[in-house]
């Protein structure tokens, strides 16, 4: 039998699995997986993981998560940093890890037979049991709690002739094939593309009767939908783990093994899994306006960025990240040195321009806009890869376009490449703190700590990277998708 259902999606659900800009289809040759010593010679470890309101969401331009700061902790220990790729589907996050393109699946992956098969498994990170989601009588807020525990299912073999929708590529059909074999009639078990979030409001919205999630998934949605019961457990406690590749991942498994091991005993283990799974103001966070993955904004000020972003041609996203790391998104902040507002534009660089930087934060961000597109005529000429001017002109912002070109000369000057930023005018931007660099007579500027600068580009940037995987460039929602499910037994 083939069910149809039309299902409302906000950009929580699946809308991100066909929108988000992982790199599947990108040239990952600097990204190609290896073992342990390969990541820290590259610098950066390449992590796969599902956005949700746990794991990894954006919030307040801000991003966070379980399985983010768990993998921010673990680059940290390990000395390099990650790069995060976003995916829903269980089953391309597995064939993105056996590929080579990730070094590591960072989800709550329940180990299985089955899976043991395709991957590796860490040490466990923490357990859950798979529960029922169901929804609760009309009125039930009235009924006595003996008339409530009647209407719901109490054991596994209530669901005999029923459909139950459990996420694909998860460990619960297999689980629930196993259950349905000991009833008299079987359950009908229907696998879909969407993640435990979206099923559970499947069943709170009356889309769908039965679904089956993790319990440490379903504590923390089911306070936005009182309408739903989760208290059927449906399999014992079992462990969750980061997947790895089975061949040539022996190194990082033995690291990764004793890092978790000691991590889990420590009190920032704790706080951190208070803090996404037993958390009171998950349910404000997520109806936040704030909250990326539902708004699709990254900032109430998106609409602005937008429309002077196309002015010099930048992706909207990354004005959002510079912004973001000039003021936090608050429009009135001055800095110790008078720099003002959304851009933290001074108000001679605003004079300049003709524009008042603080009438409104539409004209600070025309300002700041302005800035950059001055920072273009200056390096457009000097600097032929687009990638490379950018992280140029995002210097610029930050030290001046002065201290950027004496930093181009000295590295040129040095046997560097004057057009490349990263281990090249980066390096030499900073020495510009020694007086033997900035007293050379090609130095037409002194004296600059570029430490700051350095930072301020890498920051950005990664920040960028955070924005893409959350928020698609085009923001226009798709109201409805027609899904076409089979029943499997």
């Amino acid at each position: 039998m083939i069910k149809r259902l039309l299902i409302f999606l906000t950009i929580t659900g699946t809308l991100f699995s066909s929108c988000s800009e992982n790199p599947a289809g990108k040239d990952n040759k600097d990204s190609a997986a290896f073992d342990l010593d390969s990541i820290i010679a590259r610098g950066k470890l390449v992590a796969v993981t599902d956005f949700n309101s746990t794991n990894y969401f954006l919030y307040k331009g801000e991003p966070m998560g379980f399985h983010y700061e768990l993998l921010q902790a673990f680059s940290d220990h390990l000395g390099v940093d990650i790069e995060m790729i976003t995916e829903n589907s269980i089953e391309d996050a597995f064939s993105l890890l056996k590929s080579g393109q990730v070094d590591l699946l960072a989800m709550g992956l329940t180990e299985s037979d089955s899976r043991r098969v395709e991957i590796g498994f860490t040490e466990a990170l923490d357990s859950t049991r798979q529960i029922l989601v169901q929804r609760k009588p009309h009125k039930w807020e009235s009924m006595t709690s003996a008339e409530l525990e009647k209407e719901l299912i109490r054991t596994p073999a209530g669901l005999e002739n029923k459909s139950v929708y459990v996420q694909k590529g998860s460990a619960h059909a297999d689980h629930l094939r196993l259950l349905s074999k000991e009833m008299k009639h079987p359950v009908t078990v229907i696998e879909v593309p969407f993640d435990a979030e979206t099923l559970m409001s499947l069943v709170a919205n009356g889309e769908i009767d039965f679904a089956v999630c993790d319990e440490n998934l379903a504590l923390v949605t089911a306070t936005w939908f009182p309408d739903i019961d989760i208290a059927l457990q449906l399999s014992n406690p079992q462990s969750l783990a980061w997947g790895i590749r089975r061949t040539n991942s022996g190194q990082l498994k033995e690291e990764l093994d004793q890092w978790i091991a000691n991590f889990r005993k420590t009190q920032t283990f704790a706080l951190l899994y208070s803090k996404y799974f037993k958390n009171p103001r998950s349910r404000t966070i997520v109806k936040s306006d704030s909250y990326a993955l539902s708004s699709g904004k990254v900032s109430k000020w998106d609409n602005l960025i937008k429309t002077y972003s196309e002015t010099i041609d930048w992706d909207w996203r990354l004005v959002a990240a510079l912004i973001y790391q000039e003021s936090r998104f608050l429009p009135d902040v001055v800095s110790r040195v008078g720099a003002y507002g959304l851009m933290q534009v001074m108000p001679a660089t605003g004079k300049h321009f003709g524009i008042d930087i603080t009438s409104s934060p539409e004209n600070n961000i025309r300002a700041g806009i302005k800035f950059i597109s001055w920072l273009h005529e200056i390096f457009d000429p000097l600097i032929s890869d687009k990638n490379e001017r950018t992280k140029f002109i995002l210097a610029s912002y930050n030290a001046g376009p002065g201290h950027v070109l004496d930093a181009m000369k000295l590295a040129e000057k040095n046997g560097m490449n004057p057009q490349i930023w990263d281990e090249n005018v980066a390096v030499w931007l900073q020495k510009k703190s020694e007086p033997r660099y900035y007293k050379d007579p090609d130095v037409r500027y002194g004296y600059f700590t570029g430490k700051e600068s350095v930072a301020f580009v890498s920051d950005i940037l990664k920040r960028y990277e955070h924005y893409k995987n959350m928020v698609p460039e085009n923001r226009e929602p798709v109201s409805y998708l027609p899904i076409h499910t089979g029943e499997l037994r």
